[in-house]
This record gives C-alpha cells, sequence and structure tokens, in this order.
C-alpha cells in the first residue's frame, strides 16, 4: 500500500495541510511575539487573572521547555506554558496563555466536548497504533476482517480529532473574550490575539482532516467503500 499512488496522494495532501497550518502557526506566533502589550503582563499573569477572576483557585501554573508546548492537564489540574509565553509580554504570550485558561474553564464547567475528548483519549491511542496496524496487516496478508476491524478502530481516532474541534475553538472564543472584556488587551491587539488563535486552530483542522482522509483511503482498501476489496 506505500507504492499505493492513492495512498501517497492522500498523505501528500495531509503532510501539505499540516506544513501549511504549522508555517502559519509559527508566523503568527513569530510576528506577535514581537508586539508588546499596552498594559505589560506575562503570560503567567494573564492566565492566573483569568483563573481568579473566574474564581478557580486550585488550577497551578507552570513554566515548561520548549516551543509551544503549552496545554492544560485536567488530571493534575496544571496549567503549563512554555517559557517565552510564560514569562512573554507580547501579544502572542498573552493570547496563547487565555487560551490554556480557557480550557481550565471548561474543566471547571463540565464542558461535554471536553469530557468526552478525555475520555476518548485510549480509544484514539488504540486506532492511531493498533487500529493502523490491523489495517495495513489485513491488506498484506489478505485478511478482509482484520483490515475491516482496524478500520473501526483508527475511526475511534477520527471521532476524536473531531470532537478535539470544539475544544478549542471554545476556549479560543473563552480567551478573546476574557482579554478584550478586561481590558488586557487593546483593540489593535485584539486583532493579533485573533489572529494567534485563529491560526492554532488550523492546526487541529489540518489533522483532523488528514485522519478523515486516511480512514477513506483504509476503508477504500479494507473494501468497505466501493465494493472494492483489498489486495
Amino acid at each position: 500500500m506505500f507504492f499505493d499512488p492513492v495512498y501517497m496522494l492522500v498523505m501528500g495532501v495531509g503532510l501539505m495541510l499540516s506544513l501549511g497550518a504549522q508555517v502559519w502557526v509559527k508566523s503568527a506566533v513569530g510576528t506577535w511575539s514581537r508586539v508588546q502589550l499596552g498594559r505589560p503582563m506575562t503570560g503567567a499573569q494573564v492566565a492566573l487573572g483569568m483563573l481568579r477572576a473566574n474564581g478557580i483557585q486550585a488550577v497551578r501554573v507552570e513554566e515548561v521547555s520548549g516551543f509551544l508546548t503549552d496545554h492544560y492537564d485536567p488530571t493534575t489540574r496544571t496549567l503549563r506554558l512554555s517559557s517565552a509565553n510564560f514569562r512573554g509580554t507580547s501579544v502572542a504570550a498573552a493570547g496563547i496563555a487565555a487560551h490554556e485558561a480557557g480550557h481550565a474553564l471548561q474543566h471547571r464547567d463540565g464542558y461535554a466536548p471536553m469530557k468526552l475528548r478525555q475520555k476518548m483519549v485510549p480509544v484514539a491511542n488504540i486506532g492511531t497504533n493498533l487500529g493502523v496496524l490491523m489495517v495495513m496487516g489485513g491488506i498484506a496478508l489478505g485478511a478482509a476482517g482484520l483490515a475491516q476491524l482496524g478500520v473501526i478502530l483508527f475511526a475511534g481516532f477520527v471521532v476524536f480529532t473531531l470532537v478535539t474541534l470544539p475544544v478549542e475553538f471554545d476556549a479560543s472564543r473563552r480567551a478573546y473574550q476574557a482579554l478584550t472584556a478586561a481590558g488586557i488587551v487593546m483593540p489593535n491587539e485584539a486583532a493579533g490575539v485573533r489572529t494567534v488563535l485563529t491560526a492554532a486552530a488550523a492546526t487541529y483542522v489540518a489533522a483532523a482532516l488528514t485522519a478523515i482522509l486516511q480512514l477513506l483511503y483504509f476503508a477504500l482498501r479494507a473494501g468497505l467503500l466501493g465494493g472494492r476489496r483489498q489486495e
């Protein structure tokens, strides 16, 4: 299947989507990381301020190394910001920090898509590992049942990527509203926040589209689409 022109096309499109999204987010973050807030606040201060303003006291804000390694861990109730965003006072740092704080607000509110996403993590891991191996093994061995079961498992991963979208979009919405309502960003800076958050969201959209394309290809090769049986 690795020499199948259709598979190469699918993976090529997925790679282009992924690279395009990564270039966009790096460009947006790079541009707005050079623009300092008119009201100087570090990303850590923005995140803490947003949490405290919403009555959240138990969430810790920690610094981590790496580029765009920012994330919220609901299992430990810890919000982690990369050094540039933890210490930085740029528009990009404020937007990213507020976005992660938005996830903490989702956790507090019991936001349904976030709860579903957490429950689906084991399913997604199985789908991307065992599911893909079963599809490839079934195709190589001529075992239609094995390949089709692998497709079903991989479909779980695809659903996971789709459920991730509203979680990320909602966190960005909360971040933008919080930053503008509190006057942390000025109107011209708000445009930068929106640009950074939109570019970051594009990476999740690209991942979901790529997963869908892979699923359609696997389903085709496994005989679940178009009546074509595996070869």
